[in-house]
C-alpha cells in the first residue's frame, strides 16, 4: 500500500497518514472544551484503546500545542492511559519494560480487530505520551472486553469491542488501584457497533428475524 500512494495510484488513508493524526487531535480538543464546560475543569486522565498507537499520539501532540500556546496549564494536562488486548499488547510490553518503542509481536490474537496490531507504527510517538503525562498501559482479557460492551449496550452505547476495551482497561486499573476512586476519568471509545457486527452477535446472540410489517415490529419492541 506504501508502494502504491508512493507511485500516485492511492491515497494513504491509515495511521502512516500524518494528516490523518493532525485530525485525530480534535479528539483532545473536544474533550477538553467539554469537560471544562460541563464541570469548569479538565479531566484527569483519557483511557483509550491502542492499536497504532494513532489517537494517543495524536492527544499527545494536541495538549503539547495547547501548553505551549498557554492555554493548558502543564498541571492539567490528562494522563494518557493505554489499553491493549492481552493477544495484541506490544505497546503494554514496553511500557513495562521502559522502552523506547515496541518489538513486533509476529502473532496476534483478539476478537478486539481494531487493535489486532502486533507491530504499532506510531508508538515511538505515542510511547512518550504516555510516560510524561503520568500515564500508564494495561492490557485486558477478551471475556472482560466482551463484559465491557455488554455492559455500555445495557446503558444504550453500541460500540465494537476494541472501544469497550478502555472500559474494561479502566476497570482493571482500578481493581489494582492505580486509578483513584476521585478521579475524573474519560473513556474514549472510537468505533460504532456496526464496525464490528459479527463480534457483537457473538457477544449478544444471533439477531432474531422479524415479519417486514409495521405491527409486527412494534409488538416486537414492546411498543405496542
Amino acid at each position: 500500500m506504501q508502494d502504491l500512494a508512493q507511485r500516485g495510484e492511492v491515497y494513504l488513508l491509515n495511521s502512516l497518514n500524518p494528516f490523518r493524526l493532525e485530525g485525530q487531535k480534535t479528539i483532545g480538543l473536544e474533550i477538553l472544551e467539554e469537560f471544562r464546560d460541563d464541570y469548569g475543569r479538565f479531566p484527569d486522565r483519557i483511557v483509550l484503546p491502542v492499536g497504532n498507537a494513532g489517537n494517543t499520539s495524536a492527544l499527545y501532540k494536541a495538549f503539547r500545542e495547547l501548553v505551549q500556546s498557554g492555554a493548558l496549564d502543564p498541571a492539567e494536562v490528562p494522563m494518557l492511559t493505554g489499553v491493549q488486548a492481552e493477544g495484541a499488547a506490544p505497546m503494554v510490553e514496553a511500557v513495562e519494560n521502559g522502552w523506547d518503542d515496541t518489538k513486533r509481536w509476529e502473532e496476534v490474537e483478539t476478537r478486539a480487530t481494531a487493535i489486532r496490531i502486533g507491530n504499532p507504527v506510531n508508538a515511538p510517538k505515542a510511547l512518550p505520551g504516555i510516560r510524561e503525562t503520568g500515564g500508564t498501559a494495561v492490557a485486558v482479557s477478551d471475556d472482560a472486553i466482551t463484559e465491557a460492551q455488554r455492559d455500555l449496550a445495557r446503558e444504550g452505547i453500541g460500540v465494537e469491542p476494541a472501544s469497550a476495551a478502555s472500559v474494561a482497561g479502566l476497570r482493571k486499573l482500578r481493581d489494582r488501584g492505580v486509578v483513584d476512586a476521585d478521579e475524573d476519568v474519560v473513556c474514549l471509545t472510537t468505533g460504532h457497533l456496526l464496525k464490528d457486527p459479527d463480534a457483537a452477535f457473538e457477544a449478544g446472540g444471533k439477531p432474531e428475524p422479524v415479519p417486514n410489517d409495521t405491527a409486527a415490529v412494534l409488538d416486537h419492541i414492546g411498543a405496542n
